[in-house]
Order: C-alpha cells, then sequence, then structure tokens
C-alpha cells in the first residue's frame, strides 16, 4: 500500500510523561545548541491526558530538572502532602495504623503533591509545541516502520475507516508513515509495539521477566467536613488474601476530591478472583467508608503497571530506537511512583539523541551511551536500591517482606547484600480452578460498591463502531477448550471493564464474547490470560477511555 509519508528528526510514540518530557528536553537542548529539531508527538487518545491514569502522589525531581521553573509556568501542583497514614488492614473491619519507624522510607511523601497526572500532561505538552514539537492526539502508532537493513525508521499510524472484517468502508484514511532517525517509544504499561520490539531485538536476554499490577482508581467528591486536603492514607491487607499482594491508596486532592484505589499484584493464584470486585470492597473498610459515605463517584479507570523494577528492565536501546518510562518499566514500586523515574528516562533519550544527532548522525544506530548515562544518573540509584522491593514481597509475603523492606531502607538505604529475584511469570501462576475456593462476592450497594458497566459509563469510553477487533485470538477456540475447562475462564474476572464473557448458543454450546467497545485499555487481558492467547493491538484513534483529569 502507497501511504502519504512524513519525516522528523525523532519521532515520539506516547504523550504520557515520559515521551513529553523527551520532547521538551530534545527541544530545550536544541535550543541551547541553536540547532533546529524536527520533533513529533503521536498520541492514541482523543487527546492528551485522556488515556493517562495515575494515584497520583508526584515526586517533582524530575520536572524540577526539566523546568526548574515550573510553579511560574503554572504546573497544576496545587496539592502538597499534609501528612501520611499507612495502615495494615488484617480484618474487613480492623486496621493497624503503623508508625512511622515501621515504614520504608522510600513511601514518606513529604515534598511531594497530590495531582492529576492527566493535567500535567496537557501542561506538558503545552510547554512541548511552545517549543516547537507538533503533538497529533487521535493518532495511534500501528506498527513499526523498519528500515532495510533492519533498523527501526519510524511508525506508521493506524488506518481509519475500516469495517469489522477489515474491509475498507467510505470513510476509508489510510494511516500514514512516520520516518524518523530515531523513535522514542513511550506507549506506556505493556505498550503493543514495545512488547514487539522487546522480542525481536532480544532486549530483555538475562533479565527476569516483568511483572504487572493492576490499579483501579475512582474520584469522589465527598462532604467538606471530612475531607483534610494533603492526606495521603496506604494500606497493605484486607481484602486481599495472603497469597495475593497489592495495597490501597486513598489521596484527599484539592476542591474536596479524593482518589482512591486498589493495586492487585498479576501474579494472584486463584482464577475466581475479580480485582474489580476486590476493589469495591475495599471501599467498604471503615478506614476508607469514612471519608466515602455520602460522598458521589465522579469517574472510574483502571491500567495495568509495569512492578518489576531494576531487575526486569529490558535494555533500552536498539538500532533506530529506545524505549523509555512505563513501557520499559521504570516505576519505583518500593515509592508506588513512576512518573518521576518515567519523566528521567525519557530525559536521558533526549540527552543521548541529541549528542549524537549534534555529530551529523544520520539515525538507525543503537545509541548504547544511553547505558552509561542511566547508570550515572539518580534514575539508577533509586531503582537498583530498591531493586529487593518486590522480590521481597512475593518471596516472604506481605509481613516478613515488609520487615524486611523496611530494614534494607530504613538502615541501609537498600544496599544490604542481597539480590533476590522473582523468575516466575504472572500468567503462569494461576491454578485449576478445581482446585481454588470459590469467592462470593457481595453485590454492590450502589452507594459505595458498583459494577462494572456503570464504572465503564463514568470512564467515558467509546470506539468507534463497525472496526476490527483490537483484542486478537491466536486461536479462537482456546477460550472455552482450554481456559473456560480448566480455569473457569478468568477473563470474566480479571478484565476491569467487562469486556469477556462466556455466554450460551442457542444450542446450549459455550461461547467466547468480546464486547471490545467497553475496552478501558488497561492491557491486563494481554498480561493475565494463562494461554496467552490473547493480544492487544491499537483500534482506530480517538477509541477508548476519555478520562478528564485521572
Amino acid at each position: 500500500m502507497e501511504r502519504e509519508s512524513m519525516e522528523f528528526d525523532v519521532v515520539i510514540v506516547g504523550a504520557g510523561p515520559s515521551g513529553l518530557a523527551t520532547a521538551c528536553q530534545l527541544m530545550t537542548l536544541a535550543q541551547k545548541q541553536e540547532k533546529e529539531l524536527m520533533v513529533c508527538v503521536v498520541e492514541k487518545g482523543s487527546e492528551v491526558g485522556a488515556h493517562i491514569l495515575s494515584g497520583a502522589v508526584f515526586e517533582t525531581r524530575a520536572l524540577d530538572e526539566l523546568f526548574p521553573d515550573w510553579k511560574e509556568k503554572g504546573a497544576p501542583l496545587n496539592t502538597p502532602v499534609t501528612g501520611d497514614d499507612i495502615y495494615l488492614f488484617n480484618s474487613a473491619s480492623n486496621g493497624i495504623k503503623l508508625p512511622g519507624f515501621a515504614v520504608p522510607k522510600t513511601m514518606h511523601n513529604e515534598g511531594n503533591y497530590i495531582t492529576s497526572m492527566g493535567n500535567i500532561c496537557r501542561w506538558l505538552a503545552e510547554q512541548a509545541e511552545q517549543m516547537g514539537v507538533e503533538i497529533f492526539p487521535g493518532f495511534p502508532a500501528q506498527e513499526v516502520l523498519y528500515n532495510e537493513d533492519g533498523s527501526v525508521g519510524g511508525i506508521i499510524t493506524g488506518d481509519m475507516g475500516l469495517d469489522k472484517d477489515g474491509n475498507q468502508k467510505d470513510s476509508y484514511m489510510p494511516g500514514m508513515e512516520l520516518k524518523a532517525k530515531y523513535t522514542v517509544f513511550a506507549e506506556g504499561c505493556r505498550g503493543h509495539l514495545g512488547k514487539e520490539l522487546i522480542a525481536k531485538f532480544s532486549l530483555d536476554d538475562g533479565r527476569s521477566p516483568q511483572h504487572y499490577g493492576i490499579g483501579f482508581k475512582e474520584i469522589w467528591d465527598i462532604d467538606p467536613e471530612k475531607h483534610q486536603e494533603g492526606l495521603v492514607v496506604h494500606s497493605a491487607g484486607w481484602p486481599l488474601e495472603k497469597d495475593t499482594t497489592g495495597g490501597g491508596y486513598l489521596y484527599h486532592a484539592e476542591n474536596n476530591q479524593v482518589f482512591v484505589g486498589l493495586i492487585v499484584d498479576l501474579n494472584y493464584s486463584n482464577p475466581h478472583l475479580s480485582p474489580f470486585d476486590e476493589f469495591q470492597r475495599y471501599k467498604h473498610h471503615p478506614k476508607i467508608s469514612q471519608y466515602l459515605e455520602g460522598g458521589k463517584r465522579v469517574s472510574y479507570g483502571a491500567r495495568a503497571m509495569a512492578k518489576g523494577g531494576y531487575n526486569s528492565l529490558p535494555k533500552m536501546t536498539m538500532p533506530g530506537a529506545l524505549m523509555v518510562g512505563c513501557d520499559a518499566g521504570t516505576i519505583n514500586f518500593a515509592k508506588i511512583k513512576g512518573n518521576h523515574t518515567a519523566m528521567k528516562s525519557g530525559m536521558l533519550a533526549a540527552e543521548t539523541i541529541v549528542e549524537a544527532l549534534a555529530n551529523s548522525d544520520e539515525g538507525g544506530k543503537d545509541l548504547i551511551s544511553y547505558a552509561d548515562k542511566f547508570e550515572s544518573s539518580w534514575l539508577f540509584d533509586e531503582l537498583y536500591n530498591t531493586r529487593n522491593f518486590g522480590p521481597a514481597m512475593h518471596k516472604f509475603g506481605t509481613t516478613l517482606g515488609g520487615m524486611y523492606n523496611m530494614v534494607d531502607q530504613n538502615f541501609f538505604g537498600g544496599k544490604l547484600p542481597f539480590n533476590f529475584k522473582d523468575d516466575s511469570l504472572d500468567h503462569e501462576q494461576l491454578k485449576p480452578a478445581d482446585q481454588c475456593a470459590v469467592i462470593n462476592y457481595p453485590k454492590p450497594d450502589n452507594k459505595l460498591s458498583f459494577d462494572k458497566l456503570s464504572s465503564v459509563f463514568l470512564s467515558n469510553t467509546n470506539h468507534e463502531e463497525e472496526q476490527p477487533c483490537h483484542l486478537k485470538l491466536t486461536d479462537a477456540t482456546i477460550p472455552v477448550k482450554v481456559n473456560l475447562t480448566k480455569y473457569n475462564e478468568p477473563a470474566q474476572r480479571y478484565c476491569p471493564a467487562g469486556v469477556y464473557e462466556v455466554e450460551k448458543s442457542d444450542d446450549g454450546e459455550d461461547v467466547f464474547v468480546i464486547n471490545s467497545q467497553n475496552c478501558i485499555h488497561c492491557k491486563t487481558c494481554d498480561i493475565k490470560d494463562p494461554s496467552q492467547n490473547i493480544t492487544w493491538v491499537t483500534p482506530e484513534g480517538t477509541g477508548g477511555p476519555n478520562y478528564p483529569n485521572m
């Protein structure tokens, strides 16, 4: 197919924190050198921020370096953290507040801000455009464009106007080739092109497998008398059982709003478990419900998060391209933060690219000098010194693992001479359904807890009708013949949006149904499917959630 093409010095895939930080740093460095640089950012969401979901308690370290005058420039950071409450929930009604000395230093939030990362990204996009970056929202990067020598040469944006069988409708518009000397992949967790590149260039050789969690978030308007602006609440324990790790949070933001959520690690073993319903239960704990009761839920979303840390970081460069942020897995899960680390990884990528282009580099090289920059940065120190956080929790459990992490971080700064590894695969941890207890979740009360469909409605999710399904099955028989038989088809429960169902046909046969219209782009199915039979690819541009300020 003949496609229109545009040429740039750098194409960036994804207008999240890492991609936009890359773009801003590229232009800052180019301006200092009085060089002209053509930079383009493509974003699959309908606008910048539409697909951004994060807690978020934000550490400004990278932003301080990127824009030292961010306060004067009006960055939307208005709610400094005023207090940390950390609980161990030992039952549905009891919780022990942990004293500060018993909490790893990484979880202390003095100097941080409660904010919306969607709004931060919108602000970063404004800064980038003022410096000359071209940003194209509504244009998903569908394919990697390779040069004749096998190096990455850019991306191809998604075709528009195809019917469900892939035939061209009257509205058909082919995607464009966006060619670049260097391409930066900043798609976020489990990026579908990042996944392809890791496999193609063997970027994860010698690394532990990546590990994931699914994070839920709701925004609530609450009674002003219950609101404590700046208070950060974290919890471990209930409702998650002993072999299921994760934790909850509730952040008091501005305007009498709270952000409430639960993270469920995707290495859980019981196929009957529903992360969505665990989150609904979580809100009924009295330490959480005391703030929510009488309030109104105004937004809902969910997103997978990479939490393998240092041990799971792939090689982040390949011929013609770099991978940054959560696409690579730079989150510091010991802090429950990844925005500042994602931004720093992109800023290092920008420095590496500008240095290469300053030396008349025509592109296509493997910029291995990035590794040196990474290893001499605070980003490396931060990730390396917390390398054991996740593996210790998986190896010893929440209580003993938490104690190890407290000692390691508070007394040794992460420098204990141990290197725990977790080389298991999240999708392989499910046990057969008949070996696990069925979990009977309470019905939602529509006051604190709700069903999936009413939740998806609040995410403003929409996809153009009559387009090819973006949730691809390698073998259409596996969901019923294998997953239903052995695991009671867990896709019905691990999906937070009601995308997957098993229904009976007219002749009584089980039929696997994909309601792709509901998909909120969390990527959990691509990660947790025990048969690794589902591949998430980009739908038409602008499809998916439209988060206003998540």
